[in-house]
């Protein structure tokens, strides 16, 4: 997206006054005396010509000085976001239904992966992964601003994928291995689980360390109902890695789960200083420059 501005709007301020000054200003021309006046044309419509021109010189002028610029916010450098590792459970109990009133037969799963879709979407200035973990866990999708491929890659993702346990802490080292290469000041991991740890070689102990010595915040998520998932070991996960920890028991407080870390997550508008951008005031300077140099032909040509 392409949007116009001005570095320094203010400056057009000055454009009505030097236009009113260039229509009643006027020049007191030298006097020249020459008795064959029927030679010359009637200078009226030239007049205002000139005067035009004049004005749009004084115009471009003004507009150049206000410094035109294009900011081009679909040009990564212009984005300031956060980079987001969604790590999801896709262990056998990810297969239960009953967690959507509206879709009684949907599993857990996916009723998760529409709800990460729309959470994936709505990130538009941030950079997005996601690892997927059972029994082990792996990256379904690279940290990225393809924003459009990582939702068809979830919605290409199956429970039972990485088997049929719930490897918390690999969950957690792997979307911590997923942010290596990070170089965003924010970065966040959001893990999602119906389950309690019951496998991997990464405990969820080292999985936090590992994050917190790489700088990254953990929100932890149990959904289902209560006593299915180990809310006291993702409370204190997400105490040590600096987030929070939520709890949903249907579809309803799952999103509403989601739009509130999209709330606490919002990415910081990047300053001006820090913003690439195109200036286009040359383009009104040649201009104006144009136009004074073939007024002042003209002139030289008359005289």
């Amino acid at each position: 997206m392409n949007i116009w501005s001005f570095d320094f709007a203010w400056a057009f301020l000055a454009l009505p006054p030097l236009l009113y000054c260039l229509y009643r200003c006027k020049i007191i021309p030298q006097k020249r005396y020459f008795p064959h006046l029927q030679f010359f044309g009637n200078p009226g419509k030239w007049r205002n010509m000139e005067w035009l021109l004049k004005a749009l010189a004084v115009t471009l002028m003004v507009g150049a000085l206000a410094t035109p610029v294009v900011v081009d916010y679909s040009d990564p450098r212009n984005r300031n976001g956060i980079d987001i590792v969604l790590s999801l459970d896709a262990s056998g109990s990810m297969n239960a239904s009953g967690f959507s009133s509206d879709e009684s037969r949907a599993t857990r799963f996916e009723i998760v992966q529409k709800i990460a879709s729309d959470f994936v979407m709505k990130r538009r200035e941030d950079n997005v992964g996601v690892v997927v973990f059972g029994d082990f866990a792996f990256i379904a999708t690279p940290v990225t601003y393809e924003k459009e491929i990582i939702s068809e890659m979830i919605g290409y993702l199956s429970h039972g994928m990485a088997g049929q346990n719930t490897a918390i802490g690999e969950g957690v080292a792997q979307a911590v291995r997923a942010l290596k290469d990070s170089k965003a000041k924010s970065k966040v991991i959001i893990l999602l689980t119906d389950g309690e740890h019951n496998s991997g070689a990464v405990s969820p102990k080292e999985a936090v360390a590992m994050g917190q010595k790489a700088g990254v915040k953990l929100y932890t998520i149990g959904i289902g109902e209560k006593g299915e998932f180990d809310s006291k070991l993702l409370a204190q996960m997400a105490r040590d890695g600096g987030g929070e920890y939520f709890a949903a028991a249907n579809e309803k407080e799952l999103r509403e789960v989601y739009d509130q870390i999209d709330t606490l997550e919002r990415s910081r508008i990047k300053s001006a200083q820090h913003t690439f951008f195109e200036h286009y005031f040359q383009y009104a300077t040649a201009g104006a420059l144009l136009i004074v140099m073939w007024l002042i032909w003209r002139r030289r040509v008359k005289g």
